[in-house]
């Protein structure tokens, strides 16, 4: 038992004592009386065994060339294959927004055409298409939601990429990051510059796999794809990137590939541990990316009766330099004592046992790293703690952190230097308005360069008039201000003086304007996010016009706000959608101009503002559906609602109708209309709106436009969207509704003067309207009442 502890000392002290500076005193004394026996074994080997394996390397690289290019073919396929489905018209733009659950027809349409393109090649095991949006959808063929954001948040990051079609390596399961899959990806619509989907096709992993395993003509041995501008990688085996004969094969091909760099394709002898492989190496080019395919198989077996003399020379020389290595290791132990004492005092014996330095450098090494460690942790300390802190804002005021309890919140305030004891919480939402205005500085486009001057000028003046102020920056016009007060200071007063001095500054510096928002004190950080909304909600009450305004919400709340009732005019909307049917640009412009301004007189809110132009816009897309032009295809699939809603400003307003939405229509109409023909049908409109009180018919205006009633009928139908007798109906019964509402003439009078007879009026009006005439009008008193 004592001999048997005694060796394990021995063994320990033997692997303390591998360090460099011992090795290479020591090896070299042996190295010199064992060079003979390596000589001659080196000989041999090099006259028998290298001349044999440079045969079979030659004819394992042909072999390899050939199976790589049939690889390459079948990957070219499926581009090919994907890429034609994607220009297809079942993926074009009508797809976006497509409410699915109603055209079930068109769903199904793509779950077969999905289901054919699965079909078409056996690597492939799924292919899917996902649509992007407020609620993704997921053909995996069939149709399919996504309910959860991480899951939507994976495949999103597929189409934020600049290229259309690329292959990836990707985790589709978020709780399972490791498990990925090589994917074909492509944008649709194809050759979109703003795609909103992507087609997926998924490999069989083990079919490719089997396909890599076609490289090596042995049972063992590694085969591999390795994406040199990227991550993606795959095995003919389980083997892993990271493991040690992996990461070996790759150091030495990319050595081999620096030396020769006009070579794409190569092969070489490569020796890991007990075995030696042929290995074999190239590129593909796929879709801007290079592909690097590598075949390792082992050929030792072929090669070993012939190189066993020559390493029964290496045995016997090996043998030598171990007896040389025991003895001189008795002696040398006592020297290398203090060292080794010296080097498990300062480093883990595992790192002084596989380091390949002298000790000595180690050691100075290891004293210089951690000297630089210190400095290096201090200094991202305090270069990182005010990003890491906005992070933590910006989840607070979103309201991401609720489900965290006051204490946490609390807690995690303290790690991050606040001072919360005693304190309450005054949150300030600023937005920066004027930016089209001709006095400022800046112009559209330059909302982030705005933003962030203003959160520096926000930013200097929250520090000279308060202790602890952290602004956040939303990149939009606008910035959130958080202020910790002690609970006995009284905070609203300083706060208003403030938002005084900030508006007057940001007047004077950059020429805009600002609104101001801010709460009531608030005593728990939980309640920070709803006096975050509720601010935010405030400064969408402002007025509409070019004026900073400062609004206290405590007083807000306990005075109220009388909010004026707002000014919609329904006869500029007519007068506007009537010269956009007849192609009347100028007089378009001119009332659209008019409707803005009645809509922003008496002091309206930004609110009323914006659902005027939402109702206007939807009245609109209503006309333009009804002149026989679809919206989608107009204007392009664009969200015209969500991109009105974002524009706070009424010259912004107006600029963006002009441009998104007027000069569109006017020109599709204006392609379609013959201009003689439009004169002809504003010529009668003009008679129906002179004589609609008369009996006239489609005879009587076609005499007096002098062209034939079928033509009249026709070219009246393409120019308004309506035929004769809807027009002058509808125009009779808007004349209708108007005396119904204005005046007090009896319906038999208001029956006459719009050209109808008394017992048909009731009839018509009943037909389109759903109501009596009688019921409309009081209705409508009713509602001048409320």
């Amino acid at each position: 038992m004592r001999n048997v502890t005694k060796w394990k000392r021995y063994i320990k002290g033997w692997s303390g004592c591998k360090g460099r500076y011992y090795r290479k005193n020591l090896i070299i004394m042996l190295v010199v009386s064992s060079i003979p026996g390596f000589i001659i074994g080196a000989l041999v080997y090099w006259m028998a065994g290298g001349r044999l394996e440079s045969e079979l390397l030659q004819m394992h690289n042909r072999q390899i060339e050939q199976r790589a290019a049939n690889i390459d073919d079948q990957l070219s396929n499926l581009e090919l294959m994907l890429a034609h489905w994607a220009f297809d018209t079942k993926f074009d733009y009508s797809l976006n927004g497509l409410d699915f659950i109603q055209d079930h027809e068109r769903a199904w349409d793509i779950t077969k055409t999905l289901v054919v393109m699965q079909g078409s090649n056996t690597m492939t095991s799924n292919v899917e298409l996902y649509l992007s949006g407020d609620n993704p959808l997921l053909f995996n063929p069939e149709y399919g939601t996504i309910d959860s954001k991480a899951v939507s948040g994976q495949y999103d990051k597929l189409i934020e990429t600049e290229q259309s079609i690329y292959w990836t390596q990707w985790a589709f399961d978020p709780n399972k990051p490791d498990v990925k899959e090589l994917t074909l990806v492509h944008h649709i619509p194809g050759g979109s510059l703003k795609p909103f989907g992507a087609l997926l096709l998924r490999m069989d992993t083990e079919k490719v796999a089997a396909m890599l395993r076609t490289m090596t003509p042995y049972n063992s041995g590694e085969t591999f794809l390795l994406q040199t501008t990227g991550d993606l990688y795959v095995s003919a085996g389980d083997s892993d990137e990271r493991s040690p004969l992996l990461t070996a094969l790759h150091s030495a091909i990319l050595e081999r590939s620096a030396d020769h760099e006009s070579n794409l394709e190569s092969s070489f002898l490569f020796d890991w541990g007990k075995a030696t492989y042929a290995v074999t190496y190239g590129e593909f080019s796929r879709l801007s990316a290079d592909w690097l395919y590598v075949s390792a198989s082992p050929i030792t077996s072929i090669t070993a009766p012939v190189v066993f003399i020559s390493r029964l020379i290496f045995l016997v020389s090996f043998s030598a330099l171990l007896l040389a290595a025991i003895l001189s290791w008795f002696a040398s132990r006592k020297i290398y004592s203090p060292i080794g004492r010296l080097l498990q005092t300062l480093l883990p014996d595992q790192a002084a046992a596989t380091s390949r330095e002298d000790e000595f450098i180690l050691i100075e090494r290891h004293w210089q790293n951690l000297h630089g460690e210190s400095h290096a942790l201090k200094y991202t300390l305090s270069e990182q703690l005010p990003h890491v802190k906005e992070s933590f804002l910006h989840q607070l005021f979103q309201g991401y952190l609720y489900s965290y309890s006051e204490l946490d919140l609390q807690s995690r305030m303290r790690r991050f230097k606040w001072e919360v004891e005693a304190c309450h919480y005054i949150i300030l939402y600023i937005q920066l308005t004027g930016i089209s205005s001709q006095e400022g500085k800046f112009r559209n486009g330059d909302e982030s360069l705005v933003s962030f001057a203003a959160v520096n000028i926000i930013g200097e003046l929250s520090a000279e008039h308060f202790n602890q102020a952290d602004i956040i920056n939303f990149h939009d016009l606008t910035a959130g201000l958080l202020l910790i007060e002690p609970v006995e200071n009284p905070s609203l007063e300083a706060v208003q003086a403030f938002s005084e001095e900030l508006t007057g500054t940001i007047n004077r510096m950059l020429k805009m304007r600002v609104t101001v928002a801010f709460s009531a004190p608030v005593g728990n950080i939980s309640g920070i996010p709803l006096a975050f909304e509720a601010a935010k909600q405030a400064a969408s009450y402002r007025q509409f016009g070019g004026e900073n305004q400062v609004i206290n919400m405590e007083l807000l709340d306990r005075e109220g706000q009388s909010t004026p009732e707002p000014q919609y005019s329904f006869t500029l909307e007519r007068g506007m959608i009537q010269a956009l049917r007849t192609g009347e640009a100028e007089e378009a412009y001119r009332l659209l101009e008019e409707f803005l301004e009645a809509l922003c007189a008496n002091g309206a809110k930004v609110i009323d503002v914006q659902q005027g132009m939402l109702h206007l816009l939807g009245s609109i897309q209503h006309a333009i559906m009804v002149s026989g032009i679809h919206p989608n295809q107009l204007f392009k699939g664009a969200n015209l609602y969500a991109a009105l809603s974002q524009i706070h400003e009424p010259k912004l307003i107006l600029a963006w109708f002009q441009e998104k939405v007027v000069a569109p229509y006017l020109t599709e109409l204006s392609e379609r209309s013959d201009a003689g023909i439009k004169r002809t049908i504003e010529h009668a409109m003009m008679y129906i709106n002179e004589h609609y009180m008369d009996n006239i018919s489609l005879d009587g205006c076609a005499d007096y436009t002098g062209i034939s009633p079928f033509l009249l009928s026709k070219s009246f139908k393409r120019v308004t969207g309506k035929n004769f007798i809807d027009y002058l109906t509808e125009l009779r019964l808007e004349k209708a509704k108007e005396l119904l509402r204005d005046t007090s003439l009896r319906i038999n009078d208001v029956a006459e003067q719009v050209g109808y007879q008394h017992s048909y009026f009731n009839r018509i009006f009943k037909k389109q309207e759903g109501i009596t005439p009688s019921r409309y009008r009081e209705l409508s008193h009713n509602n001048e009442a409320l």
